[in-house]
């Protein structure tokens, strides 16, 4: 039996490229990705807690724009206990660690990737950058493990 696996696509796609994951959720649903359940979690993903759960993923890959000072459109896999140091700002209704952490208790293998937006306002589209990201993460998630090809977040220590 092949391995149940969830992309939760996170984001509010009238903020520009805050719409990373949504967009994501479009292009998931064009061009399927085979072994995976799309979650469009929009603004509200706690919303879907219930869903994710009943699935029972082996694994759950999270996706949302986050602000990490880097170059738009570069991606990241970002380590669950480094997002409350990062003080990521979110547009959405409640933090994404308040998120992992209910999903934790019973999923073992939670991958969240950041992808780095350019701007982020009210009716803006979707800048070049972060749609070729997703076009990108698209591709790897067909691939297989996206970990192996997405370099790891480095929170940068300020002395």
């Amino acid at each position: 039996m092949p391995e149940n696996k969830v992309l939760l696509c996170v984001g509010n796609s009238l903020m520009g490229d805050d719409g990373a994951g949504p967009h994501l959720a479009g292009l998931c649903s064009a061009s399927a990705l085979p072994g995976w359940t799309v979650i469009d979690g929009g603004v509200a993903p706690e919303n879907d807690v219930h869903v994710i759960r009943e699935l029972n993923p082996a694994q759950l890959v999270i996706v949302d724009a986050t602000e990490m000072a880097l170059q738009p459109g570069e991606m990241r896999i970002i380590d669950e206990h480094d997002i409350p140091e990062m003080f990521i700002m979110t547009t959405h209704n409640m933090p994404l660690t308040f998120l992992i952490e209910q999903l934790r208790q019973s999923i073992d293998c939670i991958t969240f990737v950041g992808i780095q937006p350019d701007v982020v306002a009210f009716y803006y589209p979707l800048s070049e950058a972060v749609e070729q990201a997703v076009s990108r993460l698209h591709h790897l998630l067909l691939q297989g493990d996206i970990t192996a090809q997405i370099a790891r977040f480095q929170a940068v220590t300020v002395v």
